[in-house]
């Protein structure tokens, strides 16, 4: 395993204990983390939490009902070379502290074999240590994840081994308490058996801080949209095609005081204007669409997209680091 020097999306693989998973994916990482990520206002503003003491509380629920992704996190911090503390606490971060807006942008297009396709947005500083991370812990299940440097998979896109498809979009509820953080949350997905243990999972657990969640499986033509926050839990079946940008919008969740940026706003509009009535939806005509050049769906914070063919028996997948070109990622799950 080797970094990317290329700005284009690294390909990686790692397998061992979940500490040695951890261990590798922050080795992979460990640079860009100490020039960029400590540096940055963000980092600086999640250590401030140190001692607040819904933290210690949160580290515990962690502790106990994720063990094997406490021992990522280990790895990870000791891979990084940063305080085991730290690399917890920066976990949280969108959960102890109000994050700024981020981006990404999902299309659910049902049917006997429906289709979910994505824009993950993040900062480009990142794209040289982001990468495809074919993980497979020793004990438990294995999946194929969009990686970010310094944090466990789970928070972007992915496919498990359980042909188990899941996208995570933020959502920036204004509220939020003590449960299990976000990111732990949508790491556990890659562990879920099925489309109904996923759902029961989010339904369940105790929430910290707030997702929108799509969620897809081979051999199942249900997809689901899951938006979530600390006070609620909101299931959709998706029975016609439809977008999600970056705020709730489900009926009954919707009312909850949530940041509804102009990008997420615009996005939302204009992608389920070019899905609305449209019979055989291109998804990356979609998620491409630059047609306002102020707010456009694929913005300059566009790092991947990725297409999800959901098949009866398999997941056939592919992942676009450039508009117009062949994709970085392609994937037969089955």
């Amino acid at each position: 395993m080797s970094a990317n020097e290329t700005n284009r999306l690294a390909n990686i693989e790692v397998s061992g204990t979940h500490y040695e998973v951890g261990l590798q994916l922050g080795r992979f990482a460990a640079d860009l983390v100490h020039s960029y990520t400590l540096p940055s206002d963000v980092w600086r503003k999640v250590m401030e939490y140190r001692d607040d003491s819904r933290v210690q509380i949160m580290r515990r629920m962690v502790e106990e009902r994720f063990p094997t992704y406490w021992e990522e996190m280990r790895g990870m911090a000791d891979g990084v070379g940063v305080p085991f503390d730290d690399m917890v606490l920066w976990h949280f971060r969108g959960d102890v502290w109000e994050m700024p807006p981020e981006g990404c942008t999902t299309v659910q297009i049902p049917g006997d074999e429906p289709i979910v396709a994505h824009n993950e947005d993040g900062s480009p500083a990142q794209i040289s240590r982001c990468a495809m991370a074919k993980v497979q812990p020793t004990g438990s299940k294995g999946f194929t994840s969009f990686i970010y440097p310094g944090t466990i998979p789970g928070h972007a896109f992915a496919v498990s081994d359980a042909g188990l498809v899941a996208t995570i979009n933020h959502i920036g509820a204004k509220v939020s308490g003590i449960g299990l953080p976000r990111t732990l949350l949508g790491r556990a997905l890659l562990d879920c058996d099925t489309l109904d243990d996923a759902i029961d999972l989010l339904q369940t657990s105790p929430r910290s801080g707030a997702y929108h969640v799509t969620l897809a499986q081979a051999g199942d033509n249900r997809i689901f949209g899951v938006e979530f926050t600390h006070l609620n839990c909101s299931v959709r079946k998706i029975d016609y095609p439809q977008c999600h940008a970056n705020h709730l919008i489900h009926q009954g969740i919707s009312d909850e005081r949530q940041d509804i940026t102009n990008s997420s706003r615009a996005r939302q509009k204009r992608a389920g204007d070019l899905v609305e009535g449209t019979a055989n939806i291109d998804p990356l005509a979609v998620l491409w669409d630059k047609s306002d050049p102020d707010l456009p769906i694929h913005t300059t914070d566009t790092l991947a997209t990725a297409v999800f063919h959901v098949g009866k028996k398999s997941i056939d997948w592919s992942v676009y680091d450039r508009i117009g070109e062949p994709p970085c990622y392609s994937s037969h799950k089955g």
